[in-house]
């Protein structure tokens, strides 16, 4: 299951992500994509990054401490010929996003 936690990106960061990509529109708020968790940092994807393979992310951790870091992609897929890919970046904690998928297909089987 994927952590609830939300966090509207700063004006500043907005900014600066229009700047650093391709994309016209910045969402205003970002959901933490990584499995469910109580402690340690959030991270929301906001855009893709200019450079192939690297993704824009709201890195927050408290209220105050909130940063945009370029991170690049995971690069882990599910086996068998038609692996889906990871949504998450590189090295991430815990479960790639196709097994929160099954961990909550699986609770409503």
């Amino acid at each position: 299951m994927r952590c609830v936690h939300w966090r509207r990106v700063p004006l500043d960061l907005a900014w600066e992500a229009q700047e650093r990509s391709a994309t016209p529109y910045i969402d205003r708020a970002v959901q933490c994509q990584l499995s469910a968790h109580d402690e340690g940092g959030h991270c929301g994807l906001l855009t893709d990054a200019a450079a192939y393979g690297t993704a824009l992310w709201v890195r927050w951790h408290g209220p105050d401490e909130t940063e945009l870091v370029v991170l690049p992609d995971c690069p882990v897929t599910a086996s068998g010929p038609d692996g889906e890919g990871c949504c998450l970046f590189a090295d991430h904690a815990k479960q790639h996003t196709w097994e929160d998928a099954l961990e909550e297909a699986s609770c409503t089987s």
